[in-house]
């Protein structure tokens, strides 16, 4: 009988620790069930109809899908997309390496310099856009300022609306992004972590410190690879309208070549008024991401290295 008594209290106990827990996780299930879950399902229902801004719908089936995939922005879009996605993350992550090992070398002034950098990482993408837009501007730019008066003649390039140059300017500004601040702190992190007694093992055998950094500095840290990768699609597919918007505008000029799929998303749903459309393209966006997941994750079963 005292056992069974003794039972059925640790029962009530278990009981009550588990319903505290939830109590405590509930404001994020509440967050995640309201500002998650419920824009997704009310997306993929707007997503069949023929809504528009005014809020007037019609349940259209898949009508808007069959569309998407016939329109030619829309393919151009993705294509942009898949191609600004990838080279952000891969130029992103690799000049947040450089700039963490730079840091690691502990020398004087380490302090400033990290300040420095991670400072405009700290302003918002649409300011720090501007500033950007402003400095490679065509009439009244200082990059071109400075460019005449090195060359001794005027020069006025269209640095953001070339073809030749666009590119360029778009992957040099995103190294200045949270972002970029934010992998370089978490690359610095992982970089002290890494045991010195391999490094020393390294020095007797007579490695070069390229054989180091590749077997032995990228294999500790590649779990934070993984973790920056992540993270750098997410805001290249999510975030990338508040760094093209004000550099190109809604259309991705010239000529689309910056359109990703965030900004035909806008360009549909507040321009040409297409909220259902426009819901039918944030799916497909949602869908890219999650591919991109997936695909970094099943890699990180070849790729990252775990101690245990």
């Amino acid at each position: 009988m005292a056992k069974t008594k003794k039972d059925g209290a640790a029962h009530i106990k278990r009981k009550k620790d588990t319903l505290t827990a939830y109590a405590f996780i509930s404001p994020w299930i509440i967050g995640f069930v309201c500002f998650t879950l419920f824009p997704i399902f009310f997306m993929l229902r707007v997503s069949l109809t023929n809504r528009k801004l005014n809020g007037v719908s019609e349940f259209i089936g898949l009508k808007n899908y069959v569309n998407m995939f016939k329109s030619e922005a829309f393919w151009n879009s993705i294509r942009v997309t898949l191609f600004f996605t990838v080279i952000m993350v891969v130029v992103t992550t690799i000049w947040a390496v450089i700039m963490a090992l730079l840091l690691n070398q502990r020398q004087r002034l380490n302090g400033i310099f990290q300040f420095c950098y991670f400072l405009p990482s700290v302003i918002p993408s649409v300011a720090l856009a501007y500033a950007f837009r402003t400095i490679f501007g065509k009439e009244a730019g200082l990059f071109n300022a400075l460019l005449s008066v090195f060359a001794g003649k005027s020069v006025a390039i269209n640095w953001l609306y070339d073809h030749s140059t666009v590119y360029m300017v778009v992957f040099f500004i995103t190294l200045f992004t949270y972002n970029t601040g934010q992998m370089m702190m978490i690359f610095r992190s992982g970089l002290s972590d890494v045991p010195r007694e391999l490094y020393e093992a390294c020095d007797l055998d007579g490695a070069s410190a390229a054989r180091k950094f590749f077997n032995v500095t990228i294999p500790i840290i590649s779990p934070l690879v993984l973790f920056n990768a992540v993270n750098g699609c997410v805001s290249a597919l999510n975030g990338s309208f508040a760094l093209l918007y004000p550099l190109t505008g809604e259309s991705g000029n010239p000529d689309g070549m910056t359109q990703v799929l965030s900004l035909l998303i806008y360009k549909e749903a507040f321009s040409n008024m297409k909220v259902g459309y426009s819901c039918a393209l944030s799916v497909v966006l949602f869908i890219i991401a999650a591919v991109f997941g997936a695909v970094l994750f099943g890699l990180s079963q070849k790729l990252v290295y775990y101690e245990n």
